[in-house]
């Protein structure tokens, strides 16, 4: 799929974003294991999303949907059947690390995979852990998918994750839920918490000081009904927008606002951004409100260190946004982004470069100048849906029309993006 985008006058208009991805999966997965029906609202449309579920159902779990209402009927912890084949995470980093963290503690051998993209996505940092606890697991090259999980009775570990992730704290809370005992995990920096919230709305017994979380093994978790909350990452994209086209407002409502993912709002802001909050509330345990952002000159800033870690899918975008800086955006410690859906590093400075923008690279981030003007030019996704869609942003700014190649790819993570950004543009 190509598509064409016009340069805009200015974005205005309010918008309520599709459910957040991280808190989907987690909710999907959870909700499987729980005991009765559970009803999640606002349920993500992203592929991504899709997937998960999907795993869920070839697992014996009766998932039923209306558009974005989910029924899940939960089978409690030990009610997973085997499945009839190899399970397919399709481009879901998510799923495929989280879910194994679930499988490891299964009385039978699963094979879990996915498209060429996930394919090459390293998975040896779930791996140690999950063996550690007792679970035996093979993969290709002995760490990229698929990997075969042949589960058992799990040991509880008390675990230091050598590089924050939030999605292998998640792997090893998971596989914590079927342990007898305590398990810990330790992190280096705060990630992400919706994992701990999850499982606390389902009724696991999780606590979590100064980046060392605990769970109790063999809870008995409950169904819930539960919203998910409008997507935070989604949001970055029309932010950026916003701050690009001089006389653009935008109002997002709905955004969940959790505290472990404010340094998107703390980075703007510092930088000079306008950004208001209102009708702050909390729903389903998360944090949710209004964000209205208009457009102002943006001074630019530097990431690195654990502010990097907190904004690691936000870069693509703010790349953009820092080309058309006062001062320009600098990257560091950002090494993780070469193992994403693409090498982000690489994909970015290629369209960056295609459109006139200078960048300097490096092995863990890059240097963007500010003060730089956007041309029009042949563009490329690379089947990455963060990368079709910050460039979708930088196509608004450019001085005429430019082509994404396989732009589809943002329906991972966001289907309605085109439509929404259009529905905006002036």
């Amino acid at each position: 799929m190509v598509e064409t985008i016009h340069p805009v006058t200015a974005l205005e208009g309010s918008i309520t974003l599709p459910g957040d991805k991280s808190v989907s999966h987690r909710y999907g997965m959870l909700s499987a294991i729980a005991e009765g029906t559970s009803q999640l609202h606002n349920y993500s449309r992203g592929a991504d999303c899709h997937s998960t579920l999907a795993c869920m159902q070839a697992l014996g779990v009766r998932v039923e949907k209306n558009g974005t209402d989910i029924t899940v009927h939960g089978v409690g912890l030990d009610g997973l059947c085997a499945p009839a084949g190899s399970l397919d995470a399709g481009n879901s980093g998510s799923t495929i690390r989280m879910l194994s963290g679930i499988l490891a503690a299964q009385p039978f051998a699963t094979v879990i995979g996915g498209d060429e993209s996930l394919s090459r996505r390293p998975m040896g940092r779930i791996m140690t852990p999950l063996a550690q606890m007792g679970a035996r697991l093979q993969a290709r090259d002995g760490k990229f998918p698929p990997i075969e999980v042949t589960g058992g009775k799990l040991q509880p570990i008390d675990y230091t994750l050598p590089v924050a992730s939030a999605q292998v704290k998640s792997c090893v809370l998971f596989a914590g839920l079927f342990a007898e005992g305590v398990t810990t995990v330790r992190e280096p920096m705060v990630t992400r918490d919706h994992s701990e919230i999850a499982l606390q709305e389902f009724g696991a017994e999780v606590e979590s000081l100064s980046g060392t979380i605990t769970i109790q093994g063999r809870p008995a978790l409950t169904a819930r009904e539960l919203i998910v909350p409008g997507d935070l990452s989604s949001a970055a994209f029309f932010l950026v927008a916003a701050l690009l086209r001089p006389g653009s407002r935008i109002a997002i409502q709905g955004v969940g606002l959790n505290p472990t993912r404010s340094a998107l709002m703390d980075f703007l802001a510092m930088g000079g951004a306008r950004i208001r909050i209102v009708n702050l509330n909390q729903s389903s345990g998360e944090l949710v409100g209004d964000v209205i952002v208009e457009h102002s000159a943006w001074r630019g800033g530097l990431l690195e260190k654990s502010m990097t870690a907190s904004l690691i899918d936000e870069i693509p975008v703010l790349a953009v946004l820092g080309a058309a800086s006062e001062e320009g955006l600098s990257v560091r410690d950002a090494a993780e982004l070469r193992v994403k859906e693409t090498d982000r590093i690489a994909t970015v400075a290629e369209n960056l470069r295609r459109m006139g923008i200078a960048i300097t690279v490096r092995e863990d981030g890059f240097d963007v100048p500010g003060k730089q003007k956007f041309r029009a030019a042949k563009l490329d996704s690379f089947g990455d849906h963060r990368v079709a869609m910050a460039f979708s942003v930088a196509a608004l700014a450019a001085d005429g029309p430019c082509e994404i190649e396989d732009a589809g790819a943002a329906s991972v993570s966001f289907p309605e993006f085109y439509t929404m950004l259009r529905g905006l543009s002036r």
